[in-house]
């Protein structure tokens, strides 16, 4: 059975810091890339980061570039999303995905709420 279980959301003030994880099972981790997705109430969908199944390549849009970092280890079948500099425009729910050719998975979200 495919799960991806985000986990570490919760409630903290501008400025701050969490700590994203997922934890994938019941599928090839290694062989997918991976992105962390957000979304917020009464908006689309947004990508926040990406990084390849190997780990070497990682990629960011402006709104979060040198504040979020993604990263993954393929032994424990984990991914992370660091986020430092928080603010109430990062609140939102966050989805880890999966993607390969021809399939892809995702989770169930875990809400990250940034204000004082």
């Amino acid at each position: 059975q495919v799960q991806l279980v985000e986990s570490g959301g919760g409630l903290v003030q501008p400025g701050g810091s969490l700590r994203l994880s997922c934890a994938a099972s019941g599928f090839s981790f290694s062989s997918y890339d991976m992105r962390w997705y957000r979304q917020a109430p009464g908006k689309e969908r947004e990508l926040v980061a990406f990084i390849t199944s190997t780990g070497r390549s990682t990629t960011y849009p402006d709104s979060v570039k040198g504040r979020f970092t993604i990263s993954r280890d393929n032994v424990k079948n984990m991914m992370y999303l660091q986020m430092n500099s928080l603010k109430p425009e990062d609140t939102a729910v966050y989805y880890c995905h999966a993607w390969r050719i021809g399939r892809d998975y995702w989770g169930q979200g875990t809400q990250v709420t940034v204000s004082s």
